[in-house]
């Protein structure tokens, strides 16, 4: 470990380059999900935060890191269930009137359509990971659109599964294909609005949401032997690029899809 000083994240965290920006982050589980490791840097950068909860079974897990970030919102949010996003929205309203970014990195499968064939999934499946996986992103960003009124930046958590096969991946490649496609959608649609749109898609990682792939642990030695980096990316460094993207270093870009993932992705 290098000496805070001289360690380059310490020193770029020291910038507050979010200082006065408001961020809400949907998805956090526990502290090894990828939504953790954004809204840690973002509070880093000096981000203001609103975390959800998926129901009082997660609040335990996502309570105590919530007050750890100084969060000033707690609301649950299960997006499968009719008036919580719009809930969680009202209340950004009520407290801040604004938000400058909002992080969607949830999904879900039902458990025997996630580890089966695509061909042989059902059609409820397929339906409940549309719509948990994409639509409610769509649903997110019609919400924080309005508050967004000088601009901001929408983020949502995608797979290299997307736009190659991955073996075991199975439901989720076509349904975060559709998660990539509305983000290029959603970044033409409110252009106009200084609103940029993006996906991030980091390499294999250990969360309890990968954890439901079968043969999990393949992926993640064969990630470390194909990488360029010859190492596994963590949450992070999916939080430092999601950070990168909400500042004005990254003011002309939107609509892409950004590999966190040691250059795996590059690999034939």
């Amino acid at each position: 470990m290098n000496d805070q000083s001289t360690d380059p994240i310490k020193v770029a965290f020291q910038s507050k380059v979010l200082q006065g920006k408001r961020a809400l982050v949907i998805g956090i589980a526990n502290e090894h999900s990828i939504a953790y490791g954004c809204a840690r840097v973002f509070r880093e950068l000096g981000a203001d935060l609103a975390v959800t909860y998926l129901n009082e079974k997660a609040k335990p897990y996502v309570e105590p890191l919530a007050k750890e970030l100084g969060a000033s919102i707690l609301a649950p949010c299960d997006v499968g269930c009719h008036g919580d996003l719009e809930a969680v929205f009202q209340q950004i309203r009520e407290t801040w009137g604004s938000l400058d970014i909002a992080l969607h990195s949830i999904a879900f499968a039902p458990k025997e359509d996630l580890q089966g064939r695509l061909l042989d999934s059902s059609d409820e499946g397929f339906k409940v990971a549309m719509d948990i996986s994409c639509h409610s992103f769509i649903r997110m960003a019609r919400l924080a659109a309005p508050l967004m009124s000088e601009g901001g930046t929408l983020l949502a958590m995608s797979y290299h599964g997307a736009n190659k096969v991955v073996p075991n991946y199975n439901l989720m490649g076509p349904v975060k294909a559709a998660l990539e496609s509305a983000v290029r959608y959603l970044a033409y649609e409110l252009g106009d609005q200084h609103i940029r749109v993006h996906a991030i898609s980091p390499g294999p990682l250990k969360t309890r949401a990968a954890s439901g792939l079968k043969d999990f642990d393949v992926l993640l030695s064969e990630a470390v032997e194909r990488a360029p980096i010859g190492e596994l990316v963590d949450i992070e460094d999916v939080g430092l690029t999601a950070a990168f993207l909400t500042t004005p270093f990254a003011r002309r870009l939107t609509g892409m899809t950004t590999y966190v993932d040691g250059g795996l992705s590059i690999m034939a």
